[in-house]
């Protein structure tokens, strides 16, 4: 039976390797494991319980991070093939490719100070049989590598590979001393890098301080969702600040809190003292005002805001419904137009009276009619102008031609 392990090679990056179980391979051991085209040398650091399909084909699994790293995974179908158990001879070998590794890596940043590219060098991976060398390095954006893989393979005669990775992968590499005094969770135990937010601080009720939230690589700490789920657990019994609460020594409102503690802070009432009380011995009050009434559509304010009454039921809902208020009718007009039609609905064609051919229409008696027989004529000039001697803007039109007439 094939059994699944997870491999850890020397600059920090894994991938799944499978073999059968009569090896008697063990978490800690160090294998040589055949990939594509060469032969690799690492270390098991997991070993999976579930085993692959046999159906499956040896092809690369390294799944890519949110940051560009590697993760272990138990669920990819496409896995190695671990080929022995590495002897003296091979860890012999390992070390004298560490030994070349350290030196390609300082000859990669001679050429990357050449060329000017903007990137930081991690570390440098030789393969087992020499074949391939994986050299990582960190950079704030893009960068175009391909002069500098021209003139790498050109110096080493071999295949160059060229990884960047996020800030998140580096520290893990290179590792350090966190902010509460411990080894960092990353480089010790921590190799997913699940997403984090800002609401998981609030909800453990930390301080929103940058350098408080913020790790050594400048990203959010990976505690903030490894312990979550666990302070979720401890909020459900705590009351939240600014609630009304009864203690020993009265009542008064929660000012702070300690979930690890499962302690609050209560400032009394008319008083500027506080008291510190276990959330055991702490009780929620209620005041009335904010109680719902009794009844279905008491406490309902949409209902409430339709009827517009406090005490609308459901009995005298129906009441409404069955005996609606008569609706006061407006006044018809004289000329038999009715003036509640709804608002933009058009005249139909058999509401306009018809008037016979021949027939003047009525004219309305108390519309005032224009007489424009008292309003003098316009005078003309004999020229066809206007009798000022200029256009309508006042200007004098003398050295005008006139247009010729067509005969």
């Amino acid at each position: 039976m094939d059994i699944v392990y997870g491999i850890m090679l020397d600059n920090g990056s894994g991938y799944n390797a499978r073999c059968d179980s009569s090896l008697g391979l063990h978490v800690g051991d160090f294998c040589v494991i055949r990939k594509d085209f060469y032969l690799d040398y690492g270390q098991i650091v997991k070993q999976f319980d579930a085993p692959p399909p046999e159906s499956t084909p040896a092809a690369p699994v390294e799944e890519e991070r949110e940051s560009g790293g590697t993760v272990f995974s138990a669920k990819k179908n496409e896995i190695y093939l671990i080929q022995r158990k590495a002897t003296v001879v091979d860890q012999g070998k390992a070390h004298e490719n560490q030994m070349r590794a350290k030196s390609a890596l300082r000859i990669t940043g001679q050429y990357v100070d050449r060329l000017g590219l903007p990137m930081k060098l991690i570390n440098a991976h030789y393969s087992y049989d020499g074949k391939l060398i994986t050299v990582q390095f960190s950079a704030e954006g893009r960068v175009d590598f391909r002069e500098l893989v021209k003139l790498l393979s050109q110096e080493f005669n071999t295949h160059i590979e060229l990884r960047q990775i996020g800030v998140r992968d580096e520290t893990a590499i290179l590792g350090g001393i966190a902010n509460c005094g411990r080894p960092l969770c990353c480089c010790r135990f921590l190799k997913d890098f699940a997403s984090i937010n800002v609401k998981m601080a609030k909800e453990q009720d930390l301080s929103l301080t940058p350098s408080t939230i913020s790790g050594i690589c400048g990203r959010l700490k990976c505690c903030l969702k490894f312990e979550h789920e666990g302070y979720l657990e401890l909020e459900k019994t705590m009351p939240r600040r600014g609630e009304l609460c009864e203690c020993k020594d009265g009542r008064g409102r929660v000012v702070d809190r300690n979930l690890l503690t499962q302690k609050v802070t209560i400032q009394l009432e008319n008083s500027t003292h506080t008291v510190i009380c276990p959330a055991s011995e702490v009780s929620v009050v209620y005041l009335d005002k904010y109680k719902m009434r009794g009844g279905a559509g008491q406490g309902d304010p949409a209902r409430q805001k339709q009827f517009g009454a406090e005490d609308a039921t459901p009995e005298s809902v129906e009441e409404n419904e069955t005996n609606p208020a008569p609706q006061q009718q407006k006044p018809v007009r004289q000329d038999g137009q009715n003036q509640n039609r709804p608002h933009g609905q058009q005249r139909k064609q058999g509401d306009r009276p018809q008037h016979p051919a021949g027939e003047q229409r009525p004219q309305n008696q108390n519309r005032p009619q224009q007489n424009n027989q008292n309003r003098p004529p316009r005078p003309q000039r004999q020229d066809g102008g206007n009798q000022n001697g200029g256009n309508r803007d006042g200007k004098q039109n003398q050295n005008r031609p006139r247009r010729p007439q067509q005969g």
